[in-house]
């Protein structure tokens, strides 16, 4: 197996493991002929799905350096690639497709809910100390556990179809951590912890964090105390002794942060996962430039960073798909669009309305930083929209802008179109981001103007659980409304917004998203028939969305993201022929090898 100078080197042992998963060999010298046009890899003997329309369907495929370098209808063909050195791969029947595309990550933070605490689906003593067990493992003596997130879905019932009537948001006896709970475990190790929400209700000091602000002994104002009147470690929110720890917790170091990226990058290779298009902070482009000089960045990246560094990067002269350290066009690592928001979440009651929350009567949601619905802050907001557009446009950069709810989306696509009258061209590679809730009126306006809606399949699965509730029946007609959004010309991206929000854990393994666009259901396969079924889109559609849909939005559409002689060789094999099992089973699948740039980068070990 050849692995390229962009790629890097995997260690000797990493090498023989990934050869022998699958139990093929390279062609031995003494049993064949020199072969001039030998690859490095051909695939054969299954299903290949090119998600090309004028060739659907193939038997094989030939891969040579990162580039793909036939495409054959029968088996016998394979033999004019097969040579000295090559590895040939049996599919037996299996699946073989372009990478999935994952539309949209916050990278840095999925790499510290793998390794990092991750208290979601955490309000019982027991269940906190196994994962903090967890983390002690993942983490240096004495570094700080922060954030944690807990009890969100205490709130609202995990994968649930939809909240009964009456029981909404709230707890009727809620958990309350305490350090002495925790203190046997975390001696050395400062813990600082809160819960899900935004501002969080409640937080959690251990006895090592509460030292190290020199809050063990002394009670302020929102701090928890024993009989004998010393802190227990719960904190109320609002009071200074949060300031006091915030400003003494240590910065994770850089080790951890690398650490933090491996995990993502190994989740991201089971998960068949050949690039993201991340939502990159300053800094985290210079873990990225070291993992692939390092060898370790097992998939493309195309970081987005925020809106607001539009003229910082205009004034360094950082152009779209130029590579972080080099200033070079990269299909590798570069950075791509700028990331901006409108609205909220649906998880807070941030996203914007026309109309008020049936459940937070005369609320509308908010803007980017404000929750007044007054018509000046309006203005005002999207004045500042505007001219970080027009601060990004002069630099060639694309904006892909968050919005949720039917104001939201509107007003996105409002601002755009006043772009374009204003100052031309084309609107091409612009997106709104996650359109959860649109109007039936604004459906059409994507394709009008050219503007793509990168999706979140995998949220309704999760959202169905409050979204009746929270805006009724008939707007939830308007949510995750893929297949108007189809009908009306618009141009799919799938994205998973991996790893999720303060009040809900978002997936990126394929099956989830597929899964949810395809039967619309929870992980329990609940509603029978759909979650309002009328919005099913194929699984062709969902694979475009998911694949060719994401290279076209980078403008890269021509070298990769679907099987075509001369595009780089990021493929991927599935245990099974997804259109040959019933729509359910989607959520059975598994990634059985990823390449990526032409490298075998994942091949699961069968059991």
């Amino acid at each position: 197996m050849k692995l390229s100078k962009r790629f890097g080197t995997l260690s000797v042992a990493a090498a023989a493991m990934l050869l022998s998963a699958c139990g093929e060999q390279a062609a031995e010298a003494p049993e064949m002929a020199v072969n001039a046009n030998a690859a490095d890899v051909v695939f054969m003997g299954g299903d290949v799905y090119t998600v090309e329309e004028s060739q659907p369907w193939a038997k094989g495929v030939a891969v040579s350096g990162n580039k793909i370098v036939a495409i054959f209808e029968n088996d016998a063909d394979a033999d004019a690639y097969i040579g000295y050195g090559t590895r040939v791969i049996d599919l037996k029947g299996r699946m073989l497709m372009p990478g999935f595309i994952d539309g949209h990550t916050h990278f840095d933070r999925a790499g510290a809910q793998i390794n990092d605490v991750n208290l979601l689906k955490i309000h019982e003593t027991e269940a906190l100390r196994v994962e903090l067990q967890r983390v002690m493992s993942n983490i240096p003596e004495g570094e700080w556990i922060t954030r944690g997130a807990w009890g969100a879905y205490e709130a609202w019932g995990a994968g649930e179809a939809a909240v009964e009537e009456g029981k909404g948001a709230g707890f009727t006896d809620r958990w309350k951590p305490t350090a002495a709970e925790i203190d046997d475990i975390t001696p050395n190790t400062p813990v600082f912890v809160q819960s899900f929400e935004r501002p969080a209700e409640l937080y959690l000091a251990n006895t090592a964090a509460l030292k190290a602000a020199g809050l063990e002994n002394e009670a302020l104002d929102g701090m928890d105390v024993d009989e004998n009147g010393k802190p227990t470690g719960l904190i109320y929110k609002d009071s200074p002794a949060i300031e006091r720890i915030n400003a003494v917790v240590q910065e994770k170091s850089h080790e951890r942060l690398l650490n933090e990226a491996r995990a993502g990058l190994q989740r991201m290779r089971e998960g068949g996962i050949v690039e993201i298009h991340d939502i990159t902070h300053e800094g985290r482009d210079e873990i990225f430039a070291e993992l692939q000089e390092k060898g370790e960045l097992t998939a493309r990246v195309w970081m987005r960073a925020d809106l607001s560094r539009a003229k910082e990067f205009n004034d360094k002269g950082i152009k779209m798909g130029s590579h972080p350290r080099t200033g070079e066009e990269d299909h590798y690592l570069r950075w791509g669009a700028y990331k901006g928001y409108i609205d909220g979440i649906m998880g807070s009651h941030g996203a914007l309305f026309f109309e008020p929350y049936n459940d937070r009567p005369g609320y509308y949601g908010r803007y980017r930083h404000h929750t007044s619905d007054d018509p000046e802050m309006l203005e005002e907001n999207m004045e500042k929209m505007y001219a970080y557009l027009l601060e990004a446009n002069k630099g060639g950069f694309k904006a892909n802008v968050h919005a949720i709810g039917t104001k939201g989306v509107a007003l996105m696509l409002d601002t755009y179109e006043r772009l374009q009258k204003d100052v031309g061209g084309s609107l091409e590679g612009f997106r709104v981001i996650h359109n959860q809730v649109v109007r039936p009126v604004d459906f059409p306006r994507f394709n009008q103007l050219g503007v793509i809606a990168e999706i979140n399949p995998y949220h309704l699965s999760d959202d169905m659980r409050w979204m009746e509730e929270r805006i009724g029946f008939e707007r939830s007609k308007g949510a995750y409304a893929f297949n108007s959004l189809l009908k009306n010309g618009s141009t799919l991206i799938f994205a998973s917004d991996w790893p999720g929000t303060n009040a809900a854990e978002y997936y990126n393994h394929p099956k989830y998203l597929l899964n949810a666009a395809v039967n619309r259901t929870t992980l329990q396969g609940t509603p029978e028939g759909g979650w309002f079924p009328e919005e099913k889109i194929s699984l062709e559609e969902s694979i475009k969305a998911y694949t060719i849909n994401g290279a076209e939005g980078t403008f890269e559409g021509h070298v990769r993201g679907s099987i075509k002689e001369g595009k780089y060789a990021d493929l991927v094999i599935i245990d099974r022929n997804l259109f040959n099992i019933p729509p359910a089973d989607l959520i059975n699948m598994e990634i059985d090898m990823t390449m990526v740039n032409g490298n075998i980068v994942y091949e699961r070990v069968a059991n």
